[in-house]
């Protein structure tokens, strides 16, 4: 047994969307939030780079995670010469980094970098 369903067409109103008043966009945050997110990236690549060229540098951050050893982990980091803040975490499986930043006092940025040594 078949049922006849009719099919039922609304067209849109036109006015629905006539009256509506948006406010004027302002880039000037994203922007701003852009050039950070820019200058968190070059940090981050410098981060990956020493990984990628130092093996006892390498050594030198995995041992300490081993031993749970947060703030010489945190330390290493550091020591490659990078400015901004970073949250460092790490598990038996790798390490993940946070770079944060700022705009206005507001927090604008974030860029996490996620590394596997197992």
């Amino acid at each position: 047994m078949y049922y006849y369903y009719p099919v039922y067409y609304y067209p849109p109103y036109p006015y629905a969307y006539s009256y509506r008043q948006y406010p004027e966009v302002n880039p000037g945050f994203l922007f701003e939030s852009a050039n950070e997110t820019r200058k968190l990236m070059k940090e981050a690549s410098i981060v990956l780079d020493k990984f990628a060229e130092s093996k006892e540098f390498d050594k030198q951050v995995m041992a300490a995670a081993q031993e749970s050893n947060m703030d010489e982990v945190e330390r290493l980091i550091k020591s490659i010469g990078i400015t901004s803040d970073v949250d460092v975490q790490f598990n038996p499986d790798g390490l993940r980094l946070e770079f944060n930043s700022k705009v206005q006092d507001t927090d604008c940025c974030k860029l996490t970098v996620a590394l596997r040594w197992r």
